[in-house]
């Protein structure tokens, strides 16, 4: 029996003062089971749980709304190496955050896993420009924050699918989103250099525009918020939210990490689970998620 879901009406404002195309950002009715073929990303950086339920109010209500964790942690500090653990299922040993020229990885990862089985993969970069791909930070664009420019087995596919995001709300309208797909939010917007409210104000804007899209009306697309590291004084554990029209005010206790999320981007992408990810706890299980 399909249920319908009615979310609170402080989430439904949230979603509607952010919403950035036509149309309304209520959730759908529920479909029968989680059944989903394509994920969205989106990290902030350096905030713990703590942080966000005090100063991220939209983004903590879209998990209160739809499902986050209590007990999710990222591997290590700082940024890089949580990214490439997200992408590769392993830090590869890295413990800095410099750019693709010093980290030449030969490693399998989950964009390439996606495509290299008939999925599909794409990054979208705030703040990046015209440069697709690009190796190198500029103005507010972190390459650092990106992951797969730091696979240069990747190349090609990476400058033909990673760009810049003023895409984004065309491959939203168009149900062109990828089967894995990080919106890779600039410096500005992610409260690494722009504060918490900034992020929150931001992202929850870029939220509301997909769940304005066919994706997530069908039931085809899961979002997951969450991010790279903590503030040092937590533990690492982190916020992560996991939003679906199917899920409903569910708290997840399961221990997660970085690792669950690079094992649930292989999912996505039809691809083995790598390294570190093959032991990690479910993500998908976790939530309760079906993935196509």
């Amino acid at each position: 029996m399909l249920r319908r879901l009615t979310a609170p009406a402080t989430t439904l404002a949230i979603l509607a003062a952010c919403a950035t195309s036509a149309g309304s950002a209520r959730p759908r009715a529920l479909v029968a089971a989680p059944t989903t073929d394509k994920v969205l990303v989106f990290v902030i950086e350096n905030r713990s749980l703590a942080q966000v339920k005090s100063g991220a109010p939209k983004l903590w209500a879209l998990g209160q709304t739809y499902s986050y964790a209590t007990n999710f942690k990222a591997i290590t500090h700082p940024s890089l190496p949580n990214y490439i653990a997200m992408t590769s299922g392993s830090t590869q040993g890295i413990k800095d955050d410099a750019a693709p020229s010093s980290h030449k990885l030969k490693v399998p990862n989950v964009f390439s896993g996606a495509w290299a089985n008939g999925r599909t993969a794409k990054v979208v970069a705030d703040g990046m420009g015209t440069d697709r791909c690009r190796q190198t930070n500029t103005g507010k664009y972190a390459v650092r924050h990106t992951g797969w420019p730091y696979y240069p087995a990747d190349r090609a596919l990476c400058e033909k699918y990673m760009f810049q995001a003023t895409y984004y709300d065309a491959d939203v309208k168009d149900a062109k989103l990828a089967n894995v797909e990080l919106y890779a939010l600039s410096n500005q917007h992610n409260a690494h250099d722009g504060s918490l409210k900034q992020a929150d104000d931001f992202t929850a804007a870029r939220i509301a525009t997909a769940m304005n899209g066919p994706d997530w009306k069908a039931g085809r697309l899961t979002i997951v918020l969450t991010a790279d590291e903590d503030d040092r004084k937590s533990g690492n554990l982190i916020y992560t939210a996991v939003l679906h029209p199917s899920l409903s005010h569910k708290v997840v206790t399961t221990p997660l990490t970085l690792y669950s999320l690079s094992g649930l981007l292989s999912d996505f992408g039809h691809s083995p689970r790598l390294l570190n990810a093959k032991t990690a706890p479910d993500m998908a299980k976790a939530f309760g998620l079906v993935v196509q």
